[in-house]
């Protein structure tokens, strides 16, 4: 049949192949005369070969999941942060509970997803997630009692923000004090675990948002573009106009205090 189909034709038909569909039409596509027939044929079975090691990925970011699951646990939330370096704006803290059999393709760490990946992610993860919880500390709070125990109630209101509470939780290279939940810290986690990085990408895009509309309030600092980090644009807008009530004060000591 696809003999007497043109490169186009095929290439229409092979743009709307389910997944199962492709190891048939490869076979068929490779024993074609045609040379351009045949290149399409290896370029299906590069794109097979890639979503096979995206299935594989994505389920070794499951195994501390599994692990849970083994033990009897059944709603396990992955646990992240966002913002605990910056000079101005919260901490925000997310927890994600996810089914056993989610699969979410292209989720990792969000550092390591472009802006337009991770605010498509969001939305996905939102929809697919069993629960979801947010936590936000804002700057005064991180003043009154440090960003390490800033993080930790950020993370406690993620937490008490979920429609359930956690039989278990998964975090990112991180403890959480005075909780009677079990836990598992994870370094580097975000991107070992897909709970904790569907977390890290709430995160992440929250406290963004946020720093953008803040943005629009000190228009002066370009928050839009740093989100608050201590840039060399960053430093020179507060010597020129002074903190805004979104700096962390502890952060600034040595420009509050002149030196």
């Amino acid at each position: 049949m696809l003999e007497k189909l043109n490169v186009k034709q095929i290439n229409e038909i092979i743009n709307n192949l389910e997944t199962h569909e492709y190891l048939k039409y490869i076979d068929i596509l490779k024993n074609d005369k045609r040379a351009s027939v045949q290149k399409i044929a290896l370029k299906l079975a590069k794109k097979l070969d890639d979503i096979r090691k995206e299935e594989i990925r994505i389920q070794n970011m499951k195994i501390f999941e599994n692990e849970g699951y083994k033990r009897g646990f059944r709603y396990i939330g992955g646990i992240d942060e966002a913002g605990r370096g910056p000079l101005a704006g919260p901490v925000v803290a997310a927890v994600v509970v996810l089914s056993e059999d989610t699969i979410i393709e292209g989720i990792n760490d969000s550092k390591k997803l472009s802006l337009t990946k991770r605010e498509e992610l969001f939305d996905i993860i939102k929809e697919k997630a069993i629960d979801y919880g947010i936590g936000i500390v804002n700057s005064d709070e991180i003043d009154d009692i440090n960003i390490l125990n800033a993080t930790y109630s950020a993370m406690k209101k993620a937490i008490n923000n979920l429609k359930n509470t956690p039989d278990y939780l998964l975090i990112d290279a991180a403890k959480i004090p005075s909780i009677d939940i079990p836990q598992n810290s994870i370094i580097k986690g975000d991107s070992k675990s897909i709970s904790i990085a569907a977390a890290s990408i709430l995160a992440k895009v929250t406290r963004d948002r946020i720093m953008e509309e803040y943005d629009s309030v000190y228009p002066q600092y370009d928050f839009k573009k740093h989100k608050g980090y201590g840039t060399k644009e960053h430093y020179e807008a507060i010597k020129t106009y002074g903190i805004t009530p979104i700096h962390r004060k502890s952060f600034l000591k040595s420009i509050i205090n002149g030196d």
